[in-house]
Parts: C-alpha cells; structure tokens; sequence
C-alpha cells in the first residue's frame, strides 16, 4: 500500500514538473502577454463563463463536505444499533430514541423502519425504501447545478466564437482587413479565448457531476444494506421467532 502511494506520488510531481516546464515554456513564447489581457480580449461572454466558473468551484466544495460519509453514516452507530437489535438488547422505543438522538442521514432511513416494529417484511422494507428515497433526493441536491453548467458554458464560449468570427468577417468587409490581420486579431482572439473559457469550466463541471453522483449512488446502496439488515431484525416474523423463545418451557426452566 506504501510503496503504490510513492508510486502515485512520484507520477503526480512528475506531472506537476512537467506542467510547470509547458506553462514557462508558453509564457516564454507569449512574452508580454498577461492573464488579465487574455480575459478581456474574450470580451463580455467572459464574466458569465467566470460566472459560473465561481458557482462550481463553491458548489463543489459544499458538495464534497456534505456528501462524507463520516457524516451521512456513522460507522459506530450503524454497527452498535445493528449489532443490539439482532441480539434482542433493543426494544422499539430506545431503538426509535437512539436514531432520533443520531439525527444522521441514515439514522432518519433506519427510524423509518423502526417506526414498523413488529410489521410484516414487506411493510418495514417498504418505509425504509420510501425514506430511502427522500433522502436521495436530498443527497442529490446541486448535482443538476453542476451538469447544467457543463452544458451551458461550452455553449457561451461557441457563441462567443461566433461573435468573434463575425467581428473578423466585418473588418474584411468594412476596412478590407484580407491583407491586414492585424485588424482581424481581435476577432479572432475573441472566439479563441471564449471557446477555451468555455471548456475549462466545463470539462471540470462534468467531472464533479460524475464523481458526485457515482458518490451518492455509492452512499444509498450502502444505506440499502443497512436497512435490510434492519428489516430483518424487527420484522413481525423475527419478534414473533424472539417472543417464541422467551415464552418456551425451557427458557421458563432456566429462569427460574
């Protein structure tokens, strides 16, 4: 496990060494050439592309806080209410109480279920499936956000590589700029740097959409497993299987 985490060390200061030679190498080769003076020359498409550029970065961090899975389930919870039930230690009041008290994500799912104490199977499953799938939904808060930016910011950058071409197309007409390409710099800068704006948005908005969905796809069949096993420990069956053994001839023998 060390030696594949040195490894992967080693590859990404490779990369970093190798990025940082690409971009000294450019700045060398565009000498004079500022970031700020690059953005202007995208013109006004620039500030909603920058926009949006602002809005995934803070939506992205407020997505990777909230979808840890320290906080959507607690491993001591989930193990210590899990392990009580199917031990019989539990009854369905301090069940119901401890999962109030949790106030966690999977917490909410595991009370629904419990709240079904003593119910048929397919009645428990069902509450914890409906409470599942609220909380899906709740999980699944911005991820639309992050996909409707990777749609929309490739499409400002094309509209701005449209405007530009069209800048260019009325210099040649107006001043007759066919000789002149300084007079079709601009223009043409304009659908360059919105085009590439555009997709350096984008292409981070599409990643985060497909990590953060994967993620939560990951956390709910996590909390699926957890909630059968609860199903299966207060269920109308399995109480009726406890309360059979508690009232048997043998066990009234041992208690007295």
């Amino acid at each position: 496990m060390m030696r594949n985490k040195q490894k992967i060390s080693c590859v990404a200061v490779l990369l970093v060494i190798a990025c940082s030679n690409y971009v000294l190498g450019q700045q060398e080769s565009v000498e004079g050439t500022s970031l700020l003076s690059i953005i202007s020359a995208g013109g006004l498409l620039m500030a909603p592309i920058a926009l949006c550029s602002l809005i995934l970065g803070m939506f992205s961090l407020e997505r990777a806080m909230s979808l840890r899975r320290a906080r959507i389930i607690p491993r001591p919870f989930v193990k210590r209410i899990i392990e009580q039930l199917k031990a019989g230690e539990l009854d369905k009041r301090e069940a119901y109480r401890i999962c109030r008290e949790n106030k966690s994500p999977v917490a909410t799912v595991l009370a629904a279920g419990v709240r079904r104490w003593g119910k048929p199977s397919q009645e428990v499953e069902k509450a914890v499936v409906d409470a599942g799938e609220r909380l899906g939904n709740k999980l699944r808060k911005y991820l639309k956000l992050f996909n409707g930016i990777s749609t929309i910011t490739p499409l400002l950058g094309l509209l701005g590589t449209v405007i530009g071409m069209i800048q260019s197309f009325n210099a040649i007409v107006v001043t007759g700029a066919m000789g002149k390409p300084e007079l079709l710099a601009a223009g043409i800068s304009q659908a360059l740097v919105t085009t590439g704006a555009g997709l350096t948005v984008a292409i981070p908005a599409l990643i985060a959409y497909i990590y953060f969905s994967s993620r939560v796809d990951k956390l709910l069949m996590e909390i699926d497993e957890h909630g059968q096993q609860l199903v299966q420990a207060v269920c109308a069956e399995r109480v009726g299987r406890m309360k059979r053994r508690q009232t048997s001839p043998e066990a009234t023998r041992r208690a007295a």
